[in-house]
């Protein structure tokens, strides 16, 4: 049973991870813009949900309202910052390094240093009983609407017209434009669903892990992990390079508490060194 409950538990947490993975990669696949931003508009989200769900009670509302709130704020953020600076590496990384700083203090100035959690309505607030001993029906339901998220992401992806426009535009951005398509509109149209991304994952995360300063980092150190594991651009990577992380860290944590981080490293090392470019990665 103990093996069954830390197995639900890096599941879990590696849902988590791939709804913040997925849009972090989304990002860098078509923009080439490590966004170091995307922990922060996680922790604003997570924040816009809580405070929704405290009014209103209503959790489905709490996740749209935080998703359209910060994926607004991206929709500026690429509108009137990033795209002055198009294609300057360092510019871009240091930008989004100012945004996120800015994001996180507004936010400790708005809702304060104090951890806050997503108060999780009476229906998915209990137990299930698995293999006799009880487990908590919210870390079910996220495994579950990540799979939802994972699979409208794979058939956006593989069977529309814009999912074929952004796999075009990962493997050659000149191309695309050259065919007539306003590749504008479609870097400013990713950048802000991969916001809205992960916002979506902080309003879910905020019910698993406490919101709190310098959460936003956290989340995008184990994103960053887990993006250059599964390979930048790659929903299939993040999908395995999130559970692979999740279920490394629940193990690690109950068996070698000392070394968790350690594990965590250890196989982003490795990959760098036999595959630099991530398990289902490819050279831009």
């Amino acid at each position: 049973m103990f093996v069954l409950q830390q197995m639900l538990n890096g599941l879990s947490f590696g849902a988590l991870l791939f709804l913040v993975s997925s849009g972090f990669t989304l990002v860098f696949g078509l923009m080439r813009i490590v966004n170091l931003a995307h922990g922060a508009f996680y922790l604003l989200g997570g924040y816009v949900g809580v405070v929704t769900m405290r009014a209103t009670g209503n959790l489905l509302l709490a996740i749209v309202v935080g998703a359209v709130a910060v994926a607004v704020l991206g929709l500026g953020v690429e509108r009137i910052l990033l795209r002055r600076i198009r294609g300057q590496e360092l510019p871009e990384v240091l930008l989004t390094v100012g945004v996120s700083f800015v994001v996180a203090d507004m936010s400790l100035a708005i809702f304060g240093g104090d951890p806050h959690i997503l108060p999780l309505p009476g229906a998915i607030a209990g137990s299930v009983q698995l293999g006799g001993s009880s487990y908590p029906v919210y870390r079910l339901l996220i495994i579950v609407v990540t799979l939802i998220v994972g699979i409208g992401l794979y058939l956006m992806q593989r069977f529309t017209r814009t999912g074929a426009i952004v796999r075009a535009g990962v493997d050659d951005r000149e191309m695309v434009a050259a065919m007539g398509i306003n590749i504008q509109r479609v870097f400013t149209g990713m950048f802000v669903f991969g916001t809205g991304l992960a916002a979506l994952a902080g309003v879910i995360g905020s019910g698993l892990v406490s919101l709190r300063p310098g959460v936003e980092n956290e989340i995008l150190l184990y994103a960053l992990v887990v993006v250059i594991i599964g390979g930048l651009g790659s929903i299939k990577g993040a999908a395995v390079g999130a559970v692979l992380i999740g279920l490394i860290d629940a193990f690690s944590k109950a068996w070698i508490p000392d070394l968790s981080y350690f594990t965590i490293f250890a196989p982003m090392a490795l990959v760098l060194v036999l595959r630099p470019t991530g398990l289902f990665g490819r050279t831009a």
